[in-house]
């Protein structure tokens, strides 16, 4: 349908498919997407994941600093747009996101009306939940809270960490992203409110900082399991260890985890495993298959024992 213009809003990678596959049967008269930043040590100037597929394709990239800039809403109104879709970008003034005739939508990744917020992916997995999927909706004024179109599900693996997760809820949100917008191009798309949806107090998913994403080993190896494997690979689960040889502290990331059978021995002290690095939880010990010490690169298990010992290390508080 390519006399059904649309404008594309997006970032990240995630939103790369979302875009490849809209445009296959619709016509993207714009791609809006965030401004080049610097990066790495030379702060050399970055284009965003999206920006770098709409140049590769020709297509028009516009990159406003301020949403609310007249110059860049009468820009955008002229592009007639039939319809704006919004996939992990910012949140979008009434002026814009009011603009289209057939309104704005958004994909987001998980089942609305549970995990509103900017980290969906990360918390289901940090809380053990067993499903996961898709919700386009219809922008509104609260964020994330417009009247949903379509949700799909997907299973959520016991050892799937977040990275995996993203990659299929991307190849998912593709397909549900183009269904949707083929519904509303032939006028057939209906909205349900969220609160027809919801069952009891919805999940929230706030954004995470350094701090959220510390380990506390004095909760279950499940727990912790899930924790370790719903940040991995970013932004990464690290905890503090002090080396017992010489009183210093250094920070770890981990990755890779998985839950033992094996029976805390010894509480707050690390050992090596026969398939890992086992850290000790409340109940059971935790399996680490890869490592990453501060100031060293991420490696596996084997690896990381080649040139340490994990005996010499043990948490803070013991």
């Amino acid at each position: 349908m390519k006399d059904f213009p649309v404008v594309f809003m997006g970032t990240p990678e995630f939103a790369v498919a979302i875009l490849d596959k809209l445009r296959s049967e619709f016509s993207v008269s714009a791609v809006i997407t965030a401004p080049d930043k610097p990066a790495g040590r030379g702060q050399q100037l970055r284009e965003s994941a999206v920006k770098q597929y709409a140049v590769k394709h020709g297509l028009r990239v516009l990159q406003p600093t301020n949403l609310k800039d007249p110059d860049f809403i009468e820009t955008l109104r002229a592009i007639q747009a039939e319809l704006f879709v919004v996939v992990a970008f910012r949140m979008l003034p009434e002026a814009v996101w009011a603009m289209p005739p057939r309104g704005t939508i958004n994909l987001h990744a998980s089942l609305l009306p549970d995990y509103r917020g900017a980290a969906p992916i990360n918390r289901a997995i940090m809380n053990g939940e067993s499903e996961s999927g898709v919700t386009t909706f219809f922008i509104e004024k609260e964020i994330d809270t417009g009247k949903v179109i379509e949700r799909r599900q997907i299973a959520i693996g016991p050892d799937e960490t977040a990275g995996e997760l993203h990659d299929r809820l991307m190849e998912l949100g593709a397909e549900t992203t183009l269904s949707t917008v083929r519904q509303i191009a032939q006028g057939n798309a209906t909205g349900i409110p969220q609160r027809e949806l919801l069952h009891g107090t919805p999940k929230e998913a706030p954004k995470l900082f350094k701090p959220d994403c510390e380990i506390d080993f004095r909760n279950r190896a499940q727990d912790v399991h899930n924790f370790i494997r719903g940040l991995s690979p970013y932004p990464a689960a690290w905890c503090t260890l002090k080396d017992q040889t010489n009183g210093t502290s250094k920070t770890f990331k981990l990755f890779g985890s998985q839950v033992s059978d094996k029976k805390v021995t010894e509480v707050g002290k690390p050992v090596r495993g026969n398939d890992g690095l086992l850290f000790p939880c409340s109940d059971f010990y935790v399996v680490i298959t890869e490592i990453q010490p501060e100031g060293k690169r991420r490696m596996n298990w084997r690896e990381y024992l080649a040139g340490n010992r994990i005996e010499d290390w043990e948490y803070p508080s013991v």
